[in-house]
């Protein structure tokens, strides 16, 4: 698996400071619980306000390869405002997973094209209802 490591500047980490202090009161993670079964592969997250957010590990960039024993040692960095994996090599954003952000740009757009992928009774069926239209309108062609 190849991994890239991304660098932060110091002019993002003033801009991400500034951005909190303007949210003023964040929610934060308390605990973090990892279960996995052949049904579920889930992260718990335990959070400051009483609410728990759950998060699927297949979403997560870096979690992909990981073995659950991998997954399940994760510390809680800056209060509760990050989590990190060491033997991974991973830090996330807090405020990011809760605003279901789960890695760059670039693999949330590969999340978006597998969902949109999807196939079930009701996309056939909503497809064929649209196929008995004439299906999907044509693009005007585009001024010059």
């Amino acid at each position: 698996m190849a991994r890239h490591k991304v660098i932060t500047t110091n002019d993002e980490i003033d801009q991400a400071l500034e951005n909190a202090k303007q949210q003023g009161e964040a929610t934060l993670v308390t605990a973090v619980e990892y279960r996995s079964s052949p049904e579920l592969d889930m992260l718990v997250l335990r959070l400051s306000d009483g609410r728990r957010h759950l998060v699927a590990r297949e979403n997560v960039e870096g979690l992909e390869g990981a073995t659950s024993e991998q997954i399940a040692h994760v510390e809680i960095l800056g209060g509760g405002t990050g989590l990190h994996w060491p033997e991974l090599d991973l830090d996330l954003y807090v405020q990011a997973l809760l605003q279901n952000v789960y890695g760059t740009r670039r693999w949330m757009a590969a999340l978006g094209r597998r969902g949109g992928m999807a196939k079930s009774l009701e996309k056939r069926k909503a497809s064929q209802i649209n196929g008995r239209k004439g299906g999907r309108p044509r693009r005007a062609p585009a001024d010059v």
